[in-house]
């Protein structure tokens, strides 16, 4: 049990360690897709960066001052949206919205973005001059592709660029509030970005902090808290520590996440509670009474089930961020690798450890009374129990009442069992004083 323990929490550790940074880098969408074969001709010869998320741009300027745009992402329903501002804000600028109808039809206009309601967002208004028979949305293998070519006095050099995308479907032309946008600087005549908004990187700080410390660090500490016990004291060092740095982590992820909401005030109060509500629990199953304290009992209780709730309710809040972050599906498969490596490695040792328990044979009288001089009760547990109290008895005929070894069966067996309650007991409180009664 203790080595397939062992090799199961070191297995869990370095996969789950593996997978976080990869979900929280990889890509969805490149510049390896091909174009839809609707965009072939007048969409041909872009060329491509990816910019943002799952968001790829692709892009060309005439000698006509005509900038030919493409812009693509993963897409189930909704719409998306390239704006140009002239200060990188959302207020004052234009924008070109695309998405596809109820009807499958295809629906491609510029909004004047005067302000951040939706009453303030008015369609076929802006500052772009655009040609409107070459614009078109098209949906292929998940994916949305918006094109649109817009003129320009001269050729567009440095250019302030905002991207959005919301994912209810706009009716009458009015178009719901945004669940994911990101600003930045683009330079179409060397194709170069600079400036990829603040707050987008702020919310990849918050959301890869909180995710390997709530859905890496934590959960490991927790394992070994409960399987790894055989290891004592060793194990509860290793809980203590890991969790220290998991929260630690965790911390730095809330006020990345508090800085967050500060920049762009994000509507999410459902994530903001919960994250409040979890981090509130953790604080307090810290704080640990004394270990003589008549209450330490019940701080036990609460810390082995507080703390489970805590690391139950923080993978919900986690799998909440991702959605409302519009993190991308490399968030979501990254997570739900590192999940089910976490519920498949608990299964299996709480499997290992139950049998082990139930294939245990009782302690025979000689086993106890070396376990108790290996705690140091040397010469038998004359006194095992803390405080005033005391065990007596150097023999198990003491505990009836005999000294010789004449005494009757029944009364020796009377007297084993009774000494053996002692030196149980005695054993038990020594252990939980020692180690100062540990998280279960």
């Amino acid at each position: 049990m203790a080595r397939a323990g062992a090799v199961l929490v070191v297995v869990l550790a370095a996969a789950s360690v593996l997978l976080a940074p990869w979900a929280a880098t990889a890509q969805t969408s490149s510049c390896d897709d091909a174009l839809p074969p609707a965009l072939a001709g007048n969409y041909s010869g872009l060329a491509c960066r990816p910019v943002w998320n799952n968001f790829v741009l692709r892009y060309a300027q005439g000698k006509d001052n005509v900038l030919r745009v493409v812009i693509s992402s993963m897409y189930s329903t909704g719409w998306v949206g390239m704006g140009f501002s002239k200060d990188g804000m959302m207020v004052g600028s234009s924008a070109m919205v695309g998405w596809v109808g109820k009807t499958g039809l295809s629906h491609v206009k510029q909004f004047s973005l005067r302000g951040k309601t939706p009453s303030q967002v008015v369609a076929d208004e802006g500052f772009l001059q655009s040609k409107d028979h070459d614009h078109t949305v098209v949906v292929q293998q998940a994916k949305i592709y918006l094109a649109f070519q817009l003129r320009f006095q001269s050729p567009l050099r440095r250019q302030q660029v905002l991207l959005a995308f919301g994912n209810a479907i706009p009716v009458n032309d009015r178009l719901t509030e945004h669940q994911g946008k990101t600003s930045f600087t683009f330079d179409f005549t060397t194709g170069s970005s600079s400036g990829s908004s603040y707050p987008d990187g702020l919310k990849r700080a918050h959301g890869a902090l909180n995710l390997f410390a709530w859905g890496v660090l934590l959960p490991i500490g927790a394992i070994i808290a409960r399987y790894c016990r055989r290891w004592d004291p060793l194990w509860f060092y290793l809980h203590a520590g890991i969790q220290l740095v998991g929260f630690i982590l965790g911390l730095a992820g809330i006020v990345a996440g508090v800085s967050l909401y500060n920049k762009i005030q994000a509507d999410v109060p459902a994530h903001r509670g919960l994250g409040i509500f979890v981090c509130s629990f953790f604080l307090v199953a810290t704080i640990m009474p004394h270990k003589d304290s008549k209450y330490r009992k019940y701080w036990n209780w609460y810390h082995h089930w507080v703390g489970r709730l805590a690391l139950f309710f923080a993978a919900i809040n986690i799998v909440l961020g991702i959605k409302v972050g519009a993190a991308g599906n490399s968030w979501k498969i990254g997570y739900g690798f590192n999940l089910a490596i976490l519920l498949i490695t608990i299964i299996t040792l709480e499997v290992l450890l139950w049998t082990s328990s139930n294939t245990a044979t009782a302690p025979t009288v000689a086993a106890i009374i070396g376990e108790a001089a290996l705690w140091g009760f040397e010469g038998g547990p004359r006194v095992l129990a803390r405080g005033s109290a005391s065990f007596p008895y150097s023999s198990p005929l003491q505990c009836e009442g005999h000294t010789d070894a004449s005494a009757p069966p029944h009364t020796v067996l009377a007297g084993v069992n009774h000494f053996l309650f002692h030196v149980e007991q005695g054993l038990t409180e020594r252990m939980w004083s020692r180690h100062g009664e540990a998280a279960l």
